[in-house]
């Protein structure tokens, strides 16, 4: 399976004040995004279900989009996600495939080497490599810049998305450093037009690719 993850969504409700969620998500598909993560830490079981479903069917209407849910398998199995996207303290890559099934998307957080080879032994489609800079949005996260970008970037075969404080003006910088695309919280959520905001950054992260920056 190819997965674009050149610019990767990852929701937020808390930044985007009085304007409709599924609304900037749709943009931000419209802009280009290749991936959106559906991450709520303050709402309902039902209601992150409802939320789940309904972006789902948004990115349905796309080709080669996909839509992941962050942390909460059974949120992602009962709305038929794609995937999931998991952190360190959350349930095992291999229990989260028995659920799911060989089909689905898995990727999950790691800061250092040891957890990237683990996480590949174990199956992942895919690492996020957090954070690369300090966010606001998960400031308990220890910084792991884009020298331990690099670090894990040459220890792993398997594409790597990298998140944390990332924007338009610091995107060129972990492409470089090895990462295949970039995770974007307040910079798609927080925009005035989400849709520029997500064509802009995968401007950058081609120019990159293509060698012109």
């Amino acid at each position: 399976m190819i997965i674009n993850l050149e610019v990767y969504v990852v929701t937020d409700s808390n930044l985007v004040a009085d304007r409709d969620l599924i609304d900037i998500v749709e943009k931000s598909l419209l802009g280009g995004a290749g991936f959106v993560q559906l991450r709520e830490k303050d709402i309902s079981t039902r209601e992150y279900l409802h939320k789940a479903r309904e972006i789902k069917k948004l990115v349905e209407k796309y080709k080669n989009r996909f839509f992941l849910v962050n942390d909460r398998v059974d949120i992602a199995l009962a709305s038929g996600a794609d995937g999931v996207h998991l952190g360190q303290d959350d349930m095992p890559i291999l229990d989260a495939r028995r659920i799911l099934g060989y089909d689905a998307i898995i990727g999950i957080s790691v800061a250092t080497v040891e957890e990237a080879k683990s996480a590949v032994a174990d199956g992942a489609d895919y690492l996020g490599v957090s954070a690369i800079y300090g966010t606001p949005t998960k400031a308990e996260v220890e910084v792991v810049g884009v020298d331990g970008l690099r670090q894990i970037a040459a220890a792993v075969d398997i594409p790597l998305v990298a998140i944390g404080g990332i924007n338009r003006n610091n995107v060129s910088e972990v492409i470089k450093a090895g990462a295949d695309g970039v995770a974007v919280v307040s910079e798609v959520m927080a925009a005035v037009d989400p849709a520029k905001a997500v064509r802009e950054l995968l401007d950058q992260v081609n120019k990159v690719k293509q060698g012109d920056v």
